[in-house]
Parts: structure tokens; sequence; C-alpha cells
């Protein structure tokens, strides 16, 4: 609405003889019980009128009136000046914005952008927590496409250490030669049941150096099993042929089980980084850091930063033995991250639990000196919690990802067959129906909340076919193509005079939708996407209850509202293909 901005500091200076800039004019969309569209407070500018908040808006409101066409009428709340436009300023919207073919994009800026989620360990299958960050990070990948950026999405594989050496060991003491073939178990699976009995297995021995008269210390420390898992990784990291070769059988065993849970997820990835290439990574960095006085040498040997005068701690960045940490890795990673692939930006994923982690991450990265620091940010997420007993989980511990991908189709089922909507389907059309209405409401239910707070997934809760649910907007996607479909609505429209207030709604909705999308891209935050997409949902369903579509005999107004109807529905995809849901055209 820059003619709007535009006018109201015309007005200010024909009326009030007083000079604003543009960026001065804030508008509120109009609050529901008010009529109007767009509303200007004036309180703010009383000083230069020398009047009264009401006779301020009164003033600019009768101004507007008889010198901008587009403005068809105004009222006035205390100093709130709300601003009616004319139908024939949303046809033209309607016209040449929204039927503009690139509407829904916007231009690209010629920025590179790398999302990095998902970093799953290879000892054990995606959980719950995995679910809502690839969906997380899947999304703010798409929207920063839409946005105009170039993005990289990257998934950085924490794929060695001595977790992963526990799976291994167990496999090879307890494994008798199991197989993802033999066992019938996808191989994260297969790789995660191990990790448990390893752990079963080194509380046994634990247990019993305690009741030989050992201190719980000193047997976590001289089990056999952990020793052994110590041993295992000091030949992993001098190359030891056996010990590389199963553990590159066995990650390719998680890999293929990944790949279907990322396949079923509707999730991908441009690059790959993994841990046993970049752990050495960064030790060059420490030396950097040493030769600029950023980091310090204790007596043992030990290299460290004080960022007590930035209110955080001492940072321990390499050990006495030379060994590097988690953050000389994660330094070393971000500096071939840029190398690569020159970004402007880069988001890293990750649940709240490393908020510090990353807050001496960045800092370190600038007072080393690195441009490109000013770039990073820690997009971070809070936990997703279950009503207890709703579902259960192969360890009793955590939330299995293709447990729940099994148990939302299950659901979506259940409440689709329970409401009669397929008997008339074809059963492969009702299972691929079944997957789209399960993944749709967890990927809504996971992405219409702000990514910070904390969350209660509730299955059945999130497939409901009314309220702020994915299988809502689902179904009125549905609907609206069942109309379309008994129509021909591609004749040339001849755009009425008048316009109902549903239809302004929805034209003015629409018209928002590449705003709402920059803003999201800005603050990295899906659910903007997610919460407009029920709005438009919403607004569609009152203009279908309320005006005639199919029935109406005058050719023209069928046609504009058909028309409308094509936009929503084109817009609705739009929006929730960046949330990566899957619009279906019948339900």
């Amino acid at each position: 609405m820059k003619f709007l901005h535009q006018a109201i500091v015309k007005a200010f200076a024909d009326v009030f003889d007083t000079e604003l800039q543009e960026h001065q004019v804030n508008l509120e969309q109009t609050k529901k019980e008010f009529e109007g569209h767009a509303t200007f407070v004036v309180f703010p500018f009383v000083k230069f009128t020398k009047k009264s908040p009401e006779q301020t808006a009164n003033l600019l409101g009768e101004y507007l009136q008889n010198n901008c066409k587009e403005i068809a009428g105004f009222n006035v709340i205390k100093g709130f000046l709300n601003l009616v436009l004319s139908d024939a300023y949303w046809l033209e919207i309607f016209q040449s914005h929204i039927s503009h073919p690139d509407f829904g994009r916007l231009p690209s800026n010629g920025e590179k952008v790398m999302v990095e989620y998902s970093s799953p360990n290879t000892n054990k299958p995606l959980h719950l927590g995995h679910v809502r960050n690839n969906l997380l990070g899947f999304a703010v990948a798409q929207i920063l496409d839409a946005a105009g950026f170039e993005v990289i999405k990257a998934n950085l594989v924490n794929d060695r250490g001595i977790h992963i050496c526990k799976s291994m060991l167990a496999w090879q003491k307890f494994g008798n030669g199991e197989t993802p073939e033999s066992s019938g178990l996808k191989g994260d699976h297969l790789v995660g049941k191990y990790y448990v009995i390893f752990d079963q297995e080194y509380k046994k021995e634990i247990a019993d150096l305690i009741a030989v008269g050992k201190t719980e210390e000193e047997a976590k420390k001289q089990a056999p099993l952990i020793l052994e898992a110590q041993q295992m990784l000091l030949k992993w990291e001098q190359g030891d042929e056996q010990v590389i070769d199963l553990w590159k059988t066995m990650n390719s065993w998680v890999y293929a089980g990944f790949n279907k849970t990322y396949k079923a997820l509707g999730v991908s990835f441009d690059q790959y980084y993994y841990e046993s290439n970049t752990y050495l990574l960064g030790k060059d960095i420490i030396e950097e850091g040493l030769s600029k006085r950023v980091f310090f040498k204790k007596e043992d040997g030990s290299v460290w930063i004080d960022l007590t005068a930035d209110g955080l701690d001492e940072k321990l960045v390499r050990r006495a033995d030379g060994t590097s940490v988690y953050i000389t890795q994660d330094l070393g990673t971000a500096q071939l991250k840029f190398d690569d692939y020159n970004v402007q930006k880069s988001i890293y994923v990750v649940g709240n639990e490393q908020d510090y982690h990353f807050k001496v991450l960045f800092l370190i990265l600038e007072k080393l000196g690195k441009d490109w620091a000013k770039g990073l940010f820690h997009l971070s997420y809070g936990m997703v919690d279950l009503p207890s007993g709703k579902m259960k989980s192969r360890e009793g511990t955590v939330v299995d990802a293709d447990d729940l991908i099994e148990e939302m189709k299950a659901t979506a089922k259940e409440k689709t067959e329970a409401l009669g909507k397929v008997d008339n389907f074809e059963e492969a059309e009702k299972e691929s129906l079944y997957n789209i209405i399960g993944m749709g409401a967890l990927k809504y239910f996971l992405l219409k909340v702000e990514p910070k707070k904390r969350l209660l997934f509730d299955p059945n809760e999130s497939i409901d076919f009314q309220g702020n649910t994915g299988p809502f907007i689902q179904y009125t996607h549905a609907r609206i193509k069942s109309v379309l479909n008994k129509s021909d609505f591609g004749s040339v429209m001849v755009p009425p005079t008048t316009l109902k207030e549903t239809e302004v709604e929805l034209i003015q909705l629409i018209s928002k939708y590449q705003e709402i999308l920059k803003i999201a891209a800005e603050t990295y935050n899906p659910a903007m996407i997610a919460n407009y997409a029920y709005d438009l949902a919403k607004a569609y369903n009152k203009f279908y209850q309320t005006e005639s579509i199919l029935k109406i005999e005058n050719n023209d107004l069928r046609t504009f509202r058909l028309k409308l109807s094509y936009h929503t529905a084109l817009t609705l995809n739009k929006a929730m293909s960046l949330l990566g849901i899957a619009m279906p055209e019948r339900m």
C-alpha cells in the first residue's frame, strides 16, 4: 500500500503544513469489529497538527477521501483513522497483482544462505525431536528459497566417536552376523538395538564390579566393555582396517534407514558433512587464535578463551594433550562451510539446550575477525512433548520417528473412514490420501507453533477436520477443487462493479501473502505461513457459505467467483508447500 503512505505524507503537507517521511507512516489492518481495511494511528502526530487526535483524524480522512480515488470512506475511533478502500482498488489488486504469474515468489536478492538441520547420530534411529528439527529446517529453507535466496540445505552427520563404537562393539560381540536383511529391521533400528544392548551389558558389568568392592565411579571407568569401546575408537583414529570396514558397513545400514525416514518426512539435503571428515578441522584456527592473542595457553598446555568480559565464562578450545573438543570442530566446520559456498547467512537449526554453545561459537568467530560470522544464526527450538501413554516407543524413552509416521497414517485412516468421506475411492487413492492427511497433520501441528516454544503434540488433536489443523486447510483446498472441477472458469472475466464483504476479505488476505512470506523469511518463522494459510482457509469457507458460486445466473459474476476460488486454492497450495505439506485434489 505504498500509494497510501504517499497520500498520507501529502495530506500532512497540504492540511497541516508538516513534512513527514514515508517511513514514519505506519499502517495496520483495521480490526474486524470496525469498518475499514487500513488504520492510521494519529496520536504520535498531534504535536505537529496542534489539534486533538479526533480532529486530526477527521481532517486527514476528509482530505484523503476527496483527493485519493482509492479511498471510498473513513471513520474515526478516538485517534484511530480507519480507511475504507474502494471496490475498484481491490479489483485492480486482484487483476494486476494476484493474477500475475510471478505472484507468490519474491525476486532473487543474490544472497546465498545455508540451512543446516537434522544432524543425526549414526548409532540410533531418528526420534520425535529430530522430526521437529527436520520439518523446521526444511520449511525455513523452502521459505527462504521462495523469498529470493539461493539456499543450500546441509546435514552435518555425527558419524564417529565413542557412541558409534559402542554399537559396533555390541554388534561384534552379540550380533551373530545379524544384518538388516536377515533381521527384517531397518538399518538404523538394527544399529540402535545394539547401542541399547551395549548399555544393558555395560550396566551389568558395573554392578558386578560394585559387588566386589569398587566404587561406582571406578566401576564405570574399569568395566571391560567401556575399555574395549575406547580401544576401538583409538583403532578407528589410527585407521585400523577391520575397524574401519565394520564402521563403514554399519553406517551404510544406518544411512539406508535414515533415507527412508527422510523420504517419508518429505525432506531433502543438498550437502552432507560428516564428522569423520571434520573432527580434525579447527586446529589451524586454534593456532590462528593464539597468534592473534584471542586464545591463551594455561600451564598444562590447554588452550582457552576468556569471555568473562562478554558476560560468559572461560571456554576450553583445545585439550592439554592437543586433542580437539566440540567447539574446535565447530569452528573448523563453520570455516569449511564458508569456504565451500561463500554464504552470506548460515542458519543452524538446533534445540535450545545448545543456546550457550552457539553464543560462544559465534562470539569466538567474531573475535577472530571472521567477517562472515555476523551472518551466523542459531534457530533455537523447544522440546516436543507427548501426552503420557499416547504413544509407545521402542526403548521406552523416546518416540521413534518411524513409529510416529505410522501412527499418523493409522489415525488419519481411522478418522477419515469414520466420516465416510472415502467410500468411492480406489484402494491406492485411499492409502495415498491417508499418508497426505497424516503427514499434513503432523507437519502443520509442529510448524504452526513458533520455533522457540515448547509444544505438546497430540496425534488425535492434530487430525481434526475443523479448527487450526492441517486437515482443515487440506479439506478447504479439496472443496475448492471440487467447485472448480464442476465448472469452466477459463472464459474472459468481466469484473463486477461492486464486491461483497467476503470477496474483499479474500482478496485482501491473498494480496498479503508475499508480505507474510517476506516477514517469515526475515524471522525464520514457518508459523507465520501456517497461521496465514489457516486464516485464508477460514475466509474462503465463510465466502463459500454466504455467496453462491456455481448456481448464480450472472455469468460474469460466476466467472469472477471461480477465479477468486482458483487463486485462493493456488495461494493455499503455495503456502502449504513451503511447509512441505501436500494438498489433495479431493477428500
